[in-house]
């Protein structure tokens, strides 16, 4: 596969494609790669949001929910039509929801998975035509510690990440040969508004998950806004992956993130191997001659 670094010359400056952007990390993103000289598409659900940016030959600003399939199709063809492509899609537009799984309630998690799984699929879906027709592109998957393992409190919303790993580990797969890369990228806490207003949790809690999922729920909400995560280093680790043309398949970002990622390698290793006998007992007797 080519490994070409992204171009990021001005007379050739890549074409960054932003989900997202009224918060967070994707407005950081949007922030740094336009003070890179990026052309950028900025994206949110309410443009009113957007009032940090201002629209420019090299920066589109787009109403973008990423649940709405027309406005994806309509997004992509106006970038496309003001760039002539798009180089880097960053699904970052993601929401999150609290409570046991027992707790949680249908409409919520189902709207969770609208926009978590389902949108940032069809957000593949639409730029893959035009970066398998240049043969180039990267596709940044914004994935979560939650991804990797499981935590009280948070079920619902690690089932919405492990989908993203597992799409992205096949997607990877079939892409690369085309020359466009896929890389996701885990964070842990980071003092954006994720825990905050934008997360919703259960209105039904249960008093035997007060110590497991009350537990976390609570300790979440108290750290909203101090986290140890600094989004602007976050975020600048995330374009110089891009920008260097090797991208690594997980972008691990933050302490807590890569504890807690190998705490989960060590866990597996452990639990497999001790099922080893099991696991190769199970298939068929080999044939003896």
């Amino acid at each position: 596969m080519n490994k070409q670094a992204i171009p990021s010359q001005a007379s050739e400056a890549p074409v960054w494609f932003i989900t997202g952007c009224s918060t967070g990390f994707g407005q950081e993103l949007a922030r740094q790669a336009i003070e890179r000289g990026y052309r950028t598409v900025v994206t949110a659900r309410d443009l009113a949001k957007l009032q940090g940016f201002v629209a420019s030959d090299r920066v589109l600003m787009l109403k973008l929910d990423v649940t709405q399939a027309d406005q994806i199709a309509a997004a992509v063809q106006a970038a496309e039509a003001r760039f002539g492509g798009i180089d880097v899609l960053v699904n970052n537009a993601g929401i999150g929801y609290f409570a046991a799984i027992e707790e949680g309630d249908a409409a919520e998690v189902r709207k969770m998975f609208e926009v978590n799984v389902f949108g940032l699929t069809a957000m593949v879906q639409a730029v893959l035509p035009g970066m398998r027709q240049r043969r180039r592109g990267c596709i940044v998957n914004l994935s979560s510690l939650a991804g990797v393992r499981g935590m009280p409190a948070l079920g619902q919303y690690n089932a919405t990440k492990f989908a993203v790993e597992g799409l992205s580990e096949a997607l990877r797969r079939e892409v690369e040969p085309l020359g466009i890369q896929v890389m996701v990228v885990n964070p842990s806490g980071f003092r954006t508004d994720w825990a905050g207003r934008s997360a919703h949790e259960s209105e039904h809690p249960i008093e035997d998950y007060l110590a497991t999922a009350g537990k976390v729920r609570l300790a979440v909400r108290a750290t909203s806004g101090k986290q140890p995560g600094d989004p602007v280093r976050a975020v600048k680790a995330i374009v110089e992956a891009v920008a260097s043309g090797k991208l690594p398949q997980h972008l691990l970002l933050g302490n807590d993130a890569f504890e807690g990622a190998m705490a989960k390698v060590d866990e597996l290793r452990r639990d497999f191997m001790a099922g080893e006998a099991v696991a190769r007992g199970a298939d068929f007797p080999k044939e003896t001659v």
